[in-house]
């Protein structure tokens, strides 16, 4: 029997305690088990808006009492309640109590309600209507068939929603038949070969069918914020939120705010400008830095080749030397190794013992360093690979990173 439509003759934000079902049939989905009741105040998922969540009791037991409710589906004209819980544990039949996650279904219907206003808004104000929509946990999201909304513009919408909100303007539910549902101005067609079609009015402002839960009216939804707006698949994505998600996102933009004025040590007001400033002072540090660093690095490189061949000539290809560092990281000595490729035609192998890394590196023409260092490697546990003039690898533990330097020791030229 289908009764989604059991549910929305509830006014909203009173949901009658103790509504109470008779199991009809319990199936396994899946592997997910699931109840079907002779009728149900759940709101299955469908038409961008998610289901409810909540908990079912069986009357009469007292050991099986507060089932969450996980998921809710219609399926062929059926629906279904996906639980947690053995189906073994469950009554063939009986009489259940029904109990949504109140704060969870007040919510949402608050986002879908704002979703029908603001796309209504957008249609009258810019003329793009919108193809889809889903409602999210934390954000949602409209696709508006559209190529761009200026920031005027989007501010406009803003503003002409919260004056609807403000005129606290009814919701009003029509059933077409026995009305007709030619007599109304339609935001979107319903869908083809549907029987009674539910439209949904803001009063004189938006219609659009639809048997989702929506608010009795527009003061309900308190506030709506558009968060922002990109291209996807040549239309406009807006994100979106709404009601108590608004409170929510301004405490914590609050909080933040707060926070980065007391490490500015700036009035809140002004943190945006001396944050500008600030990382305009980082950005020129961190180009002096930079120019620093290759300094040091050359000049780290020209210690270590003094050091590998003591001021002899390393311009043959055969010549080869390595060095393990015990405190120098790894992103250090890359930097050192670019100076030294330039400085000889030797393989040259730089270590990280803080890392437990490696990079072995030689400029000489048709050198190819590969094979000798991918022995070592895997013969001492560690992972690398590179191409004829760069490899590197790393290592899971000290005692293989040091055995595969001792393991360098026993390398052939190579060539």
């Amino acid at each position: 029997m289908k009764t989604k439509a059991a549910y929305y003759d509830f006014p909203f934000g009173n949901i009658p305690a103790g509504f109470t079902a008779n199991i009809i049939e319990k199936r396994v989905v899946k592997e997910r088990p699931a109840l079907i009741f002779d009728k149900t105040i759940f709101y299955p998922e469908g038409g961008g808006q998610p289901a409810d969540r909540g908990t079912i009791s069986i009357l009469g037991d007292n050991s099986i009492n507060g089932i969450p409710v996980l998921d809710v589906r219609e399926e062929d004209e059926t629906i279904l309640h996906f639980i947690d819980s053995s189906p073994e544990a469950i009554p063939p039949s009986g009489e259940v109590t029904l109990e949504p996650d109140a704060i969870r279904r007040r919510d949402i219907t608050v986002q879908h309600s704002a979703q029908h206003l603001l796309s209504g808004t957008i249609v009258r104000i810019a003329g793009f209507p919108t193809v889809s929509m889903h409602l999210g946990e934390e954000h949602n999201t409209i696709d508006i068939n559209g190529q761009s909304l200026d920031s005027e513009t989007l501010l406009n919408i803003e503003d002409v929603t919260a004056k609807a909100i403000e005129e606290d303007l009814p919701f009003i539910i029509h059933l077409c038949p026995p009305e007709k549902i030619e007599d109304f101005p339609l935001r979107k067609f319903p869908p083809q070969g549907a029987g009674q079609i539910r439209v949904v009015e803001i009063e004189k402002l938006d219609y659009s069918p639809c048997c989702g839960t929506h608010v009795s009216s527009t003061g309900q939804i308190g506030m709506l914020r558009i968060l922002g707006t990109e291209k996807y698949k040549g239309m406009i994505r807006m994100t979106f939120i709404a009601g108590r998600r608004c409170l929510e996102e301004s405490r914590m933009l609050r909080k933040n705010a707060v926070y980065i004025s007391q490490i500015l040590k700036t009035p809140i007001e002004e943190t945006g400008k001396t944050t500008a400033i600030l990382l305009e002072k980082t950005t020129r540090l961190e180009e002096k830095l930079k120019i620093y660093e290759e300094e040091d690095a050359h000049r780290a490189a020209e210690s270590l080749l003094t050091r590998a061949f003591s001021g002899s000539d390393p311009a043959k290809g055969s010549a080869f030397y390595a060095e393990s560092f015990p405190d120098k990281e790894m992103e250090e000595l890359l930097r050192i190794g670019k100076h030294v490729q330039k400085m000889t035609t030797a393989i040259i192998t730089l270590g990280s013992e803080k890392d437990q890394k490696f990079a072995a590196i030689c400029s000489a023409k048709g050198a190819d360093i590969r094979a000798p260092f991918k022995t070592a490697v895997e013969k001492t546990g560690g992972k690398g690979g590179g191409g004829p003039s760069f490899f590197q690898g790393q290592f899971d533990s000290p005692e293989k990173y040091r055995a595969f330097f001792e393991e360098l020791q026993k390398l052939p030229v190579c060539t």
